[in-house]
């Protein structure tokens, strides 16, 4: 096992930051540490990184306590938001920091320094300085920094957050490239939904210090744990157990409140015995999908997603009388609010 958590928990003043955590993250994977600010996501990475000390439990780094050991003695390569590059060095003087203080032969330095250049595409530009980078660019050399030293595990606190929506995107299948190739265990805080669906192999949901889920991006998608998950995973209809749309077709529920996905709502133009009656308020061209928002009856609105191809077999237009139901929906016990 590459990170053991066990019964973790920190406390800063009268906040509870991080709530009696257990978790295993299997060596040489790629997880996301995924919630909203305030969640205990970047505190846990912080814990396990050594630069925060936990008030009670333990972590184990490959079989090995370290919930007490130093920065150093853990062999952790960390890579913040902000890139924290030297910009009095070289990109090459950079990448070989961490060689240099650990005193390795010039050499060997030499010869890891332009391996890596090579793994983060970024050969040729070894003798510019970060000023003389973009930021995605930047952002390549910190993570090679951080590979330099042959870490047993890579640490990642919202590696993206910086960069602009084009770039971030172009980083996301870029280090899951990079992850396939050096096969390092892998941890990064992200606190965007579609980056930890998109780039990890396991999904830790985090909500108010703790861990609501644990699964991969399909299985927290499909078959969230609770309530905050399938709220904050994707976009999500929360509707009264009462509303007419549930009525007749097996989805009453005991509970005040039902999700349904958008993909899920079923737009029809005519009435059948378990639809209910709502008119067209809004449609909206996401490019490989439509989203329609709907009014029901009585006021609540509903939103819905089509393919291209159902949006123009139905011919949608602003004001227009349907039909909606839903093909699959979810109730649970309590709802926590993000």
């Amino acid at each position: 096992m590459g990170i053991v958590v066990e019964k973790v928990s920190k406390r800063f003043g009268s906040f509870q930051a991080v709530d009696q955590v257990d978790l295993e993250i299997e060596s040489g994977s790629l997880v996301a540490l995924l919630g909203p600010s305030g969640s205990g996501k970047s505190t846990l990475l912080r814990l396990i990184s050594g630069l925060e000390m936990p008030d009670s439990g333990r972590i184990l780094l490959t079989g090995k306590d370290a919930t007490y050991q130093s920065v150093q003695e853990r062999n952790i390569g960390f890579v913040f938001q902000h890139y924290a590059l030297f910009k009095h060095m070289t990109v090459r003087r950079n990448i070989a920091f961490g060689l240099e203080l650990r005193k390795v032969p010039r050499n060997r330095i030499k010869n890891r320094v332009e391996e890596l250049l090579d793994l983060v595409q970024l050969s040729g530009l070894g003798d510019r300085y970060p000023s003389q980078l973009s930021g995605g660019q930047r952002q390549r050399v910190a993570l090679a920094r951080a590979l330099a030293v042959q870490p047993k595990v890579l640490l990642l606190d919202e590696p993206f957050g910086a960069l602009d929506a084009k770039v971030r995107k172009d980083l996301r299948a870029w280090l899951r490239h990079l992850h396939d190739e050096v096969h390092v265990t892998t941890v990064f805080v992200t606190h965007d939904q579609e980056e930890a669906m998109e780039v990890s192999d396991r999904i830790v949901v985090m909500n108010k210090g703790k861990v609501e889920q644990v699964g991969t991006p399909a299985e927290i998608y499909d078959h969230p744990a609770s309530a905050f998950v399938m709220s904050f995973i994707g976009p999500v209809n929360v509707l009264p157990s009462t509303s007419r749309i549930f009525q007749g077709n097996g989805f009453d529920s005991p509970h005040p409140e039902i999700f349904v996905r958008p993909r899920d709502v079923v737009i029809e133009m005519e009435a059948d015995s378990v639809s209910a009656p709502a008119r067209v308020h809004r449609i909206i061209h996401l490019g490989w999908e439509i989203q329609a928002e709907l009014t029901l009856d009585d006021g609540q609105v509903v939103t819905a997603h089509l393919t291209r191809e159902r949006f123009d077999e139905l011919q949608l237009e602003p004001q227009q009388r349907v039909y909606v139901k839903p093909r699959e929906a979810k109730a649970f016990p309590l709802y926590y609010s993000i």
